[in-house]
């Protein structure tokens, strides 16, 4: 059987959903996003994935500043399916639809409540994530629980990578979960066990030379396809770590490099605190602006990737 649904989400992960919602058998009606945003070097308001894959279907796209002010509108639908929206919903809204709300939430519940879930547990080490879908209350991710899927995270997990997965092992879960309503029984959450994944600041990105190479790495793989790590070189020059790998300090000099301190042999690596890390993919706020590997890099600007430069802001 199909219902008639509605649809919140706004980036990437949203509209993978919400594509396999439009391939099942139940109806979207509607689909909330958040307003079109700044992005790109000219910083042109762009319209989010969520939204184009909803107006290349001739879907209504809605962007309310108040979602309370779509209570009525929502009563007409049997359930409200929302998937990184963005925003927390008043209670009027999650009662409004005659099966409530649905979450699809990229973490394995009560673990990583919040906005950036995938991020935190690449960055934290955690060797397993997944996606829950959840019964939406009033709180940050504390409804109970429908049904969730595992996903091992590899020592290369991206955060690009591993939210592509979960959208997909999310629509599964999700169709599943719709098919079985409202005969389903979902399961409270174990709040003494919940911890919070926090929106991601520039803080989250900035790249402190002083910590161990191996968190470094996790936090340029985390990041990695979304916001990038970053840290700052000699004349003011900013480089986003797009790609790197921790290596042990045995094949550099007998000598111990301060933090920050850039070694060009055997490869172009920067001291951490503990190991050294190996840069693979660069970026440079400086001529065209593109991601390229460190070879060119080096190449094309000597002076910032020379022996000895000190990355970072000590």
């Amino acid at each position: 059987m199909g219902w008639e649904l509605g649809f919140a989400g706004t980036p990437a992960f949203a509209a993978m959903v919400l594509g396999g919602l439009l391939g099942s058998c139940h109806e979207v009606r509607v689909v909330y996003t958040q307003p079109d945003r700044p992005a790109g070097r000219g910083r042109k308001p762009q319209p989010c994935a969520a939204r184009q894959a909803a107006e290349a279907h001739g879907i209504e796209v809605r962007t309310p500043g108040h979602f309370r002010d779509e209570a009525a509108a929502l009563r007409d639908l049997d359930c409200l399916v929302v998937a990184a929206y963005g925003l927390l919903l008043p209670p009027t809204v999650l009662g409004a639809p005659r099966l409530g709300c649905i979450n699809v939430h990229a973490s394995l519940l009560p673990r990583w409540r919040g906005a950036a879930p995938v991020e935190r547990a690449i960055m934290a080490g955690d060797r397993e994530t997944g996606v829950s879908i959840m019964q939406m209350d009033a709180g940050l991710d504390t409804g109970p629980v429908y049904r969730a899927r595992t996903l091992r995270l590899a020592g290369d997990a991206t955060g690009a990578a591993v939210t592509a997965e979960l959208a997909t092992l999310g629509t599964e879960a999700l169709l599943e979960v719709l098919e079985a309503l409202p005969e389903m029984h979902p399961t409270a959450q174990d709040d003494a066990a919940a911890t919070y994944a926090a929106k991601l600041a520039d803080a989250d990105r900035r790249i402190d030379w002083r910590r161990d190479a191996a968190e470094i790495e996790r936090q340029v793989r985390a990041l990695s396809g979304r916001l990038a790590a970053y840290t700052t070189a000699p004349g003011g020059v900013r480089v986003q770590v797009h790609d790197a790998r921790r290596a042990a300090r045995t094949d550099r000099a007998a000598s111990p490099l301060a933090p920050g301190t850039l070694t060009r042999a055997p490869r172009p690596a920067v001291a951490c605190g503990t190991d050294v890390l190996e840069l693979v993919t660069v970026r440079l706020n400086r001529g065209k602006g593109r991601p390229m590997d460190i070879a060119s890099a080096v190449n094309g600007y000597g002076a910032v990737f020379a022996e000895g430069a000190r990355f970072g802001d000590f």
